[in-house]
C-alpha cells in the first residue's frame, strides 16, 4: 500500500505532539500541583509534594552520614578565636556590672578604665589556661545537643514546595527543557518508525 504524503507528514506531527506534551507533563508534575487534587476520582498531587517527609528523612541521613557530622563541627572549634571571643563577652557581660560600681563613692574612684582591661584581659588569661577543658565541654555538648540529621529533616520537611520548585528551574531550566523536546523528538521518530512499517505492511 502507497503511503500518502499527509501520512508521512500527520502521523509523525501527531507522535512528536504526545511526546512533548507527554514529557511536559511528566517534567510539571515532579513539583505541580503542589496540594493534592482530585481528578476523575484519583488522588493527584507533584512527586516532591506527595514524597516530602520521605525525602526529608533520606538527605537529612546523608547530610549527617556523609557531608556534616559532630566530628566536622568539633574540628571548626580550633579554627574559632577564643581570645578575642572571650573578650567581648566579658565586655558585654561586665559593662552593667562595671558602671554600677564606678556610681559606688570609694571604688569607683579605683575602677578607671586601665584597671578594667587589665582585669578583663587577666580574666581571660585564666580561663584560656583551660582551653582544652573548655573545648572538651563544647565538644560534649555538641555531640549532646546537635542532632544534624533530625535538623536537616525539619528543614527540609518545611521548606516550601514551590520556592524548591523555583530554585530548581533557576539551575536546571535548560536540562527540563531539553528532556520536553527529547520526548518530541522521540515521538517524531517513532511517528516516522509507524508510517514506514504501514508502509512496509501493505506491500
Amino acid at each position: 500500500m502507497d503511503v500518502t504524503l499527509s501520512t508521512w507528514i500527520a502521523v509523525p506531527l501527531i507522535g512528536g505532539l504526545i511526546g512533548y506534551v507527554t514529557n511536559r507533563i511528566a517534567v510539571k508534575m515532579i513539583f505541580r500541583p503542589i496540594r493534592p487534587r482530585r481528578f476523575l476520582g484519583l488522588r493527584i498531587q507533584g512527586l516532591i509534594g506527595r514524597r516530602q517527609p520521605e525525602l526529608a528523612r533520606s538527605i537529612g541521613a546523608v547530610v549527617s552520614d556523609h557531608l556534616v557530622n559532630h566530628e566536622d563541627v568539633i574540628r571548626s572549634f580550633a579554627k574559632v578565636d577564643l581570645e578575642s571571643l572571650l573578650a567581648d563577652v566579658l565586655e558585654r557581660g561586665m559593662a552593667k556590672k562595671v558602671a554600677d560600681l564606678r556610681n559606688l563613692p570609694l571604688i569607683g574612684g579605683f575602677l578607671t578604665e586601665e584597671r578594667i582591661t587589665e582585669l578583663r584581659h587577666a580574666i581571660v588569661r585564666e580561663i584560656l589556661k583551660q582551653k582544652e577543658v573548655l573545648i572538651e565541654k563544647l565538644e560534649e555538648a555538641v555531640e549532646q545537643g546537635l542532632d544534624i540529621e533530625e535538623m536537616v529533616r525539619h528543614k527540609v520537611e518545611a521548606f516550601p514546595v514551590a520556592k524548591l520548585e523555583q530554585l530548581v528551574l533557576q539551575v536546571a531550566s535548560k536540562e527540563l527543557r531539553a528532556i520536553e523536546i527529547l520526548g518530541g523528538v522521540l515521538g517524531l521518530l517513532i511517528g516516522v518508525a509507524q508510517v514506514l512499517v504501514i508502509g512496509y505492511a501493505g506491500s
